[in-house]
């Protein structure tokens, strides 16, 4: 009996104003457009609809569709790793491997050990360890360019990172739509001195527009 009283008091106790509160300031995020998108196709109930919100590959039905190349390494991969923790880096098979996949297995910066990898949780994870990084140890200048337009995550994900984003031009619309190479070489030639720059590697989003061989080969230089 005595039992029973005491959980009563401890659970039936009003909850004090203080803690009810604590989050009420907390501001909601801006919506994603392009998941907006998605919602907006789950609701549309015509059988023509086409999902063209997140950049994803669907089968005829609209379904996630799996690669075969994806599913043949995941059967080899099958069983064969326990899981455990990996080091804070990752797994070093696999960063690895993924630098010569990036850089090529003859490149000059792997094989004098100037590439460092650090394993992330998706791209955006790898932004924001980048970001937090630059914004720690980098001593020049803290400042980051990004393309216009690029990503929508990007531009929080560097802000909260405590780097001064700034932009380039990059993208072309209207009927000549493309990339605008001459404003973008314009824009990163006249880029502060030790600043940052984000450069999208390929399937520039949101544009899926790629400088071409010889255009990277000038950027690099």
């Amino acid at each position: 009996m005595l039992r029973a009283r005491l959980a009563s008091r401890i659970f039936t106790k009003p909850v004090p104003r203080v803690f009810a509160s604590t989050w009420a300031g907390v501001p909601a995020g801006p919506p994603d457009p392009i998941l907006g998108v998605t919602e907006a196709f789950k609701a549309n109930t015509s059988p023509k609809k086409i999902n063209l919100g997140v950049g994803a590959y669907r089968d005829e039905a609209g379904k996630p569709y799996i690669l075969p190349s994806v599913k043949k390494a995941e059967e080899l991969l099958a069983g064969k790793h326990d899981k455990e923790y990996l080091p804070i880096s990752g797994l070093s098979e696999f960063t690895g491997l993924a630098a010569k996949l990036a850089y090529g297995a003859e490149s000059p910066l792997l094989k004098e050990g100037r590439i460092v990898i650090t394993q992330s949780i998706s791209g955006t994870g790898a932004l924001r360890i980048g970001g937090a990084f630059f914004q720690r140890h980098y001593p020049g200048v803290k400042a980051i360019y990004l393309p216009t337009p690029t990503w929508g995550n990007h531009i929080p994900i560097f802000k909260d990172s405590g780097l001064e984003v700034r932009r380039y031009r990059y993208f072309t619309p209207g009927e000549g739509v493309g990339l605008d190479w001459a404003g973008a070489v314009e824009d990163l030639k006249n880029a502060e001195e030790g600043a940052i720059v984000l450069l999208h590697a390929c399937a520039h989003n949101p544009t899926g527009i790629d400088p071409t061989p010889e255009q990277w080969k000038e950027l690099s230089n």
